[in-house]
């Protein structure tokens, strides 16, 4: 057994972001000595080519709909114009706030950063890209994930991922976008909202797979709405660029001319040449996401791993609580498990889409009775703005015990709501209990604690 003269460090992190500063800079205030090396940008995924940007994208795009409805409100507002390098330039200043911020917290309690690649050499030495090599007696892995643009096709070099979409030099006047998940929907709601003439083309028969059937059906007819060009049942075949053109050869036969071509078709876990061979780690080979048990622990006991590059749920504030987590069990004296159920979480469309617990299908599968409660519905600052945007609420109820098992919301706040009744599903709240409480008026919310008769019941026979 190696004695603790052995190592450098107590604790060595393999990427500073949200889950491996989390993790750093707990265990240092538990008095660990920390290192952490990341080898682009403090703060990750998240904060520098994802959720801060794309929703700092999402403010700019709704403007130009906000000016809109004041008409409804008696406004004159003269021709407004937007300029695609100004915003960026604000975009990145704000960015490279947010960056010196998570390195100063993770500096702040005793941790050493390092701007450099770090791989294994054996299960408790790193090789930095910078030449220096680090023993360390426990190690975090927490690289994240990284865009996968799918099978290779014909001009594949031509398509760009969600990080290059941050920085392109100017505002396509025509984008093409593949997937079907949360980055398409948002980015196809962010180009539309700026102006852009934007085609979404996913394979499967509808946009949002997973998400409850009720809220894929509004949200694309929402899109739908604001000129956006659903595409279903096709993929982009191949990609050709003549000058500054570019077609996009779908796999049904049509051709569409754009600016840019971008793929948001899912990622991968960010595991690449990280050497986990070399450190005994067991990954899964079809998505490279390393296999933990419910303390991030992987097969090799020193070595854990926390956030997307496990592939568990694959969300910011996901990676954080793992991170935590790992550092109050192993540095703390404590022992934390992260809890993967009811997590709530926003896809930032427009209108935004706030999701919490079970689906109707998955509700139905498990429980004998379930109630639907279901409301659609045009917002009062519609009736006056003139837009056609409509609000859907839904609760899934288990008939049997009343309690509450899913809420679903498509509308403005979405992501606000969602957070609180994250709350409610947690605790275990029932529907006596949400019929309890008064209501805000006038407010959209108050639906959720009006509805009292069921829109549907569904019992599932015993089988014979």
């Amino acid at each position: 057994m190696s004695s603790k003269s052995d190592f450098d460090v107590d604790l060595f992190v393999i990427g500073g972001g949200s889950g491996g500063v989390r993790a750093a800079r707990i265990a240092a205030g538990y008095g660990a000595s920390v290192m952490v090396a990341e080898e682009y940008r403090f703060g990750g995924t998240c904060v520098i080519r994802g959720c801060v940007p794309k929703k700092l994208m999402v403010y700019a795009s709704h403007v130009a709909r906000d000016i809109d409805d004041a008409k409804g409100f008696g406004w004159t507002i003269p021709t407004a114009t937007f300029d695609w390098p100004t915003f960026i330039a604000a975009k990145d200043k704000e960015i490279a706030r947010l960056e010196g911020i998570y390195t100063a917290n993770v500096e702040k309690p005793g941790a050493r950063t390092v701007k450099a690649r770090a791989v294994f050499e054996d299960p408790h030495t790193l090789k930095l890209s910078n030449g220096e090599t680090v023993r360390a007696k426990h190690i975090l892995i927490a690289t994240g994930g990284t865009p996968s643009h799918g099978p290779a096709i014909p001009g594949i070099e031509h398509v760009i991922s969600s990080n290059e979409v941050f920085h392109l030099p100017e505002l396509p006047k025509r984008i093409v976008i593949q997937g079907g998940g949360y980055i398409a929907l948002e980015f196809a709601c962010i180009f539309a909202g700026l102006g852009s003439a934007v085609t979404v083309v996913y394979r499967g028969d509808n946009i949002l797979r997973g998400f409850d059937e009720d809220v894929r059906v509004h949200v694309r007819k929402e899109m739908e709405k604001q000129g956006i060009t659903i595409l279903t049942g096709c993929t982009v075949k191949a990609v050709d660029k003549h000058r500054h053109e570019l077609t996009a050869h779908l796999s049904g036969g049509a051709s569409i001319a754009a600016d840019q071509v971008l793929f948001a078709i899912g990622r991968h876990a960010n595991t690449k040449n990280l050497g986990l061979e070399k450190a005994g780690v067991n990954f899964k080979h079809s998505d490279g996401a390393i296999i933990v048990n419910e303390f991030s622990q992987t097969n090799v006991p020193h070595i854990y791993a926390v956030g997307d590059v496990t592939n568990r749920v694959n969300l910011t504030p996901v990676a954080i609580r793992e991170g935590h987590a790992f550092a109050d069990t192993v540095f703390g004296g404590k022992t934390v498990k992260v809890d993967h159920s009811n997590i709530p979480t926003a896809v930032f469309t427009q209108p935004e889409v706030g999701t919490v617990g079970m689906t109707e299908e998955e509700a139905r599968a498990k429980f004998s009775l379930v109630d639907i409660y279901k409301t659609d519905f045009r917002g009062i600052k519609s009736t006056i703005s003139g837009s056609e945007s409509r609000v859907l609420m839904k609760l899934i109820v288990d008939g049997s015990t009343d309690v509450v098992v899913g809420c679903h919301i498509v509308g403005p706040e979405a992501a606000e709501l969602i957070q609180i009744l994250g709350i409610c599903i947690k605790l275990k709240a029932t529907k006596a209990d949400f019929d309890a409480t008064v209501a805000v008026h006038p407010s959209a919310a108050e639906e959720l604690v009006t509805m009292r008769t069921p829109t549907a019941r569904y019992v599932r026979e015993a089988a014979e």
